[in-house]
């Protein structure tokens, strides 16, 4: 099993950067894909990034794409999303997630077994 957490959240003004991290422990990531989601207030879920095990695959949510960059270093078990040009749509609770089912990216939350506790990000306007 393994245990997620992020860090990196804050309050930041639009336009601003944030960086996410994503720590794991009790196993090594190098198996894992990894995703990124967001949850705002009375929304459900939405997909962000994901990556694949080795971290030579990623996709990305249109609405952040060409923003946000997910990447994966497996020698230091982290998972990172570093967040440009925000905007207060991005407002959200961020999460990481982790499967080592399949290796491929995947957009989907019931793809993803373990998942961490959340880090908030706020944009302001």
């Amino acid at each position: 099993q393994v245990q997620l957490v992020e860090s990196g959240g804050g309050l930041v003004q639009a336009g601003g950067s944030l960086s996410l991290s994503c720590a794991a422990s009790g196993r090594t990531l190098s198996s894992y894909r990894m995703g990124w989601f967001r949850q705002a207030p009375g929304k459900v879920p939405e997909f962000v990034a994901a990556i694949n095990w080795s971290g030579g695959s990623t996709l990305y949510a249109d609405s952040v794409k060409d923003r946000f960059t997910i990447s994966k270093d497996n020698a230091k078990n982290t998972v990172y999303l570093q967040m440009n040009s925000l905007n207060p749509e991005d407002t959200a609770v961020y999460y990481c997630a982790a499967d080592s089912r399949r290796h491929y990216p995947s957009t989907k939350v019931q793809e993803y077994a373990y998942w961490g506790q959340g880090t908030q990000v706020t944009v302001s306007s």
